[in-house]
């Protein structure tokens, strides 16, 4: 069994929230500790927000008990009546997630049935320890580079299988494959999303994430991935250039990595046109849409190598400037 981080920050804030309130002689000091479980929030921003709106919460809720209950009295009834109006209060001013943590507060006022100066310190000074410890404990927050480094390899793997079983149905029709590597990317495309935003909430500093931009072009390339799939199965075994375009996609899966090789591709690419273009003229219905296909086709490749083109500079072009200057 795994224990998270925010499961180790909660084991280690709750009772020194608890040791806090203690020492300084705050009544209901356990309350502290339960005010610092409700604040252990997965990121840096959420946890800053997360404050606040307890914080916050909390402060109205003891304004609205002191009027509610020195007025009309500490009765359940009351509490109900008081909730009814305060929830409301909450959810106008956009700091639900409140509710919970001053309902501690609120229950601590209540079973007092009192509310002295003193009392009304102690549950202030409750609120800012559990709150403020919740809050320094969220401060520490775990890169995710490598959980975001290892989707990146995952990825990338799958887009090869996925580039590799295209070249071998264009090949040989191959039937075999059943296709989970689609299902594959789909889920660690949300996944990986999903990971870029909890870390880009633990910079709150930082306005890009350097693994954004890099699973945005990927999941703009899986799109055109998915557009090629049904156009490949209706490229025919025995045509002239069918051959040509499955070596391309094989060894365009061979070429997945996070480096920008498009260029080569894309020059390839250009010289499979012209071998398109010097074919005969199509003469039947299905030579027209074969034709059409594989026109659709090369253009789908086309975008595919220039959203990685667009990515980041050209490997290819750096290392000819090299060789380039080695000459001169």
């Amino acid at each position: 069994m795994k224990i998270g981080y925010r499961t180790i920050k909660t084991a280690i804030g709750t009772p020194l929230a608890i040791s806090v309130a203690q020492l300084l002689g705050v009544t209901n000091f356990v309350s502290a500790g339960i005010l610092t479980i409700l604040c252990i929030q997965p990121s840096r921003k959420q946890s800053f927000l997360s404050a606040w709106n307890r914080f916050s919460a909390c402060i109205i809720a003891t304004i609205y008990s002191f009027i509610f209950f020195e007025t009309i009295g500490y009765n359940p009834l009351v509490v109900g009546l008081m909730l009814a109006v305060f929830i409301p209060t909450t959810v106008y001013l956009n700091i639900t997630q409140g509710i919970a943590t001053s309902s501690v507060i609120i229950l601590n006022l209540y079973s007092a049935s009192y509310m002295s100066v003193s009392f009304l310190v102690d549950q202030f000074l409750l609120i800012i320890i559990g709150v403020g410890i919740g809050l320094l404990l969220n401060l520490y927050m775990p890169s995710l580079d490598k959980k975001l480094t290892e989707k990146q390899m995952l990825l990338e793997e799958n887009f090869q299988v996925v580039l590799f079983e295209i070249a071998q149905y264009i090949r040989n029709k191959n039937i075999d494959w059943d296709g989970k590597e689609i299902t594959k990317i789909q889920e660690l495309l949300e996944e990986a999303h999903d990971l870029v935003e909890r870390d880009q909430e633990n910079h709150l500093l930082r306005n890009r994430h350097p693994f954004r931009d890099y699973f945005n072009m990927r999941e703009r390339q899986f799109e055109l991935l998915q557009r090629m799939l049904p156009l490949v199965t209706k490229l025919p075994k025995q045509y002239s250039i069918s051959e040509k375009i499955a070596n391309f996609f094989e060894g365009l899966s061979n070429a997945v990595h996070p480096g920008n090789t498009a260029i080569l591709y894309l020059e390839e690419l250009e010289e499979l046109r012209k071998t398109f273009d010097d074919e005969d003229l199509p003469t039947s219905r299905e030579e027209f849409e074969t034709r059409a296909n594989l026109f659709r086709l090369l253009h789908e490749i086309e975008q595919y190598l220039l959203l990685k083109k667009k990515f980041k500079t050209s490997d290819v072009s750096s290392k000819r400037s090299k060789i380039k200057k080695r000459l001169e």
